[in-house]
């Protein structure tokens, strides 16, 4: 068990980790920017370091001086909440380097599921359901081809994508022609990534999440499912759980492939 962890988050997210080691035993240590000196967070935790001035990327995303707060309290472990850098695998590589626990995903996984290709090929290995796709496009012609194999309507999609961005449902090869270079520039710009891959659009469709725990040692575990079907503009608005209206069976296949696919990663 560690004796202190870093909290790198703000807010409400950093005052629920902050209780909940509390009520471990475990020593809190706080990062605040300037702006956020008097928050609740700061006030909560035992230890608190200011890592920069007001914008998050002076602060809340500063990895090294994030980590050096970590050193200098004697916090054994990171827990980055949601957000920031809790999905960034360089800031993974740093914790290891400089000896420092990170609690979550491993540098390796972060890169693997965050590009829906590889995601979509380690799901594949473990026999997880998908709907047809492909892997990464090498280009338009390639791309039509596939979409002609797969069956229109086809959704466009950036394999470093998130947040909605890097989208676009084809409903017919015209489409897909004009909205091809758009997409990977739009990919570029926003994630450094240009490559996209293509899925079979479903319209009349719910968005559901397993959340999922890991050791570390391969024991996985299904904390439960939300739905996030409630949407506008690829952008979730609303996420309920348990998921309204799912059958028992349904809703035990999808925990049961979570963790099927969890324990390949």
């Amino acid at each position: 068990m560690f004796k202190k962890v870093l909290v790198a988050n703000r807010g409400a997210i950093a005052c629920r980790i902050i209780r909940t080691l509390r009520q471990m035993g475990v020593g809190a240590v706080a990062i605040y920017s300037e702006a956020d000196a008097d928050s609740a967070h700061v006030a909560m935790a035992d230890e608190a370091v200011c890592v920069g001035a007001a914008a998050v990327a002076g602060s809340y995303l500063a990895m090294h001086r994030i980590i050096e707060a970590a050193l200098a309290t004697g916090a054994q472990a990171i827990h980055p909440g949601y957000g920031f850098l809790s999905e960034n695998a360089q800031f993974v590589e740093l914790c290891e380097a400089a000896g420092l626990a990170f609690i979550g995903p491993t540098s390796q996984q972060m890169r693997t599921f965050g590009l829906k290709h590889t995601a979509r090929a380690l799901a594949l290995d473990a026999g997880v359901p998908l709907l047809p796709g492909t892997g990464l496009l090498a280009d338009l012609d390639t791309a039509l081809a596939q979409a002609e194999l797969i069956g229109y309507p086809v959704m466009l999609k950036s394999s470093a994508g998130g947040g909605g961005i890097g989208m676009q449902m084809c409903p017919d090869a015209g489409t897909l022609r004009s909205a091809f270079e758009s997409v990977k520039r739009l990919a570029q710009i926003n994630f450094s990534d240009a490559g996209v891959f293509l899925e079979r659009f479903i319209s009349d469709a719910r968005h559901i999440e397993v959340q999922i725990f890991g050791d570390g040692a391969g024991n996985v575990l299904a904390l439960g499912e939300r739905d996030c079907s409630l949407q506008r503009r690829n952008q979730k608005v609303v996420e309920e759980t348990p998921a309204p209206n799912l059958r028992a069976e349904v809703r035990q296949a999808l925990l049961d492939t979570a963790r099927k696919l969890a324990g390949k990663a």
